[in-house]
Formats: C-alpha cells, sequence, structure tokens
C-alpha cells in the first residue's frame, strides 16, 4: 500500500506550449510498472483551456468545480460542471478548459502507451474558443 498525503506533491504551471491562460496542475498519482494510469487535479482560470490534443489510450475527467467547455473536433463545444463524467476515446482530438467567466477543476485520468500520456497539438484559437457551447 502507497498513501500519496495532500500536500505533498508539488504544483506545477502548466506549460505555455500546451495550455493558454493560467493553468495549475496538481498531480494524484502515477502508477508504477506494469500499470499505465496517471492522474492530476488540473485548474483553470476563467478562459483557460487546453491545446488540442489527443490520448493514445483515451481519457477520463471528472470535473469537481466551476464550470468549464470541452469539445472534440468537429463537433460543437459542450458545458461541463461538477459531477460531470467525461470521457474522450483513443485518438479523437479534443481540448477543454474552464468558460470565460468562471474558473474550472477537473480530475483528469489516462493510461500511457509506451511511456507516452498525450499527442499535443495546435491551440485552440479565440475564435474556436468562443463558439457558443451547448
Amino acid at each position: 500500500m502507497e498513501i500519496k498525503r495532500s500536500g505533498s506533491q508539488p504544483s506545477s504551471k502548466g506549460r505555455a506550449e500546451y495550455f493558454t491562460g493560467v493553468v495549475r496542475i496538481d498531480p494524484l498519482f502515477e502508477a508504477s510498472d506494469p500499470a499505465r494510469a496517471l492522474s492530476a487535479s488540473v485548474t483553470f482560470e476563467p478562459g483557460a483551456r487546453t491545446a488540442w490534443h489527443t490520448h493514445p489510450l483515451g481519457q477520463t475527467l471528472i470535473v469537481t468545480a466551476g464550470c468549464g467547455l470541452a469539445q472534440r473536433w468537429g463537433g460543437s463545444i459542450e458545458q461541463i460542471r461538477p459531477g460531470d463524467v467525461i470521457w474522450f476515446p483513443p485518438g479523437e482530438k479534443h481540448w477543454h478548459g474552464a468558460a470565460a467567466g468562471t474558473a474550472m477543476t477537473h480530475i483528469a485520468i489516462v493510461e500511457k502507451l509506451d511511456g507516452k500520456g498525450a499527442d499535443w497539438m495546435e491551440k485552440v484559437s479565440d475564435e474556436q474558443y468562443k463558439s457558443e457551447p451547448n
């Protein structure tokens, strides 16, 4: 058994090449081999968001606070709220982040394939971000 005590792992800022706006990442766990799962609590300040990206084995998000947005490539922007669970299948191009007027926190869970959990792409433009959510 291993217990990771709250506050025992340092927070980090979301890297500018992968995020727009202010993003804080708080690691939750990274499983040891042969397991592949890792998880973090990610907080997006209002208007902050990821770049477009995919995950080789998919991604689950669990919204814990605030109001956010998520979009898959070619789909409409969806509002996401606390308690919502979002699944992006393997290889599905998508982005997620906070709504324009409020912060949003979610728990992200991914599995790594050959040591890689995400493939990052271009940033979400302001025009794409400002589209109306469903």
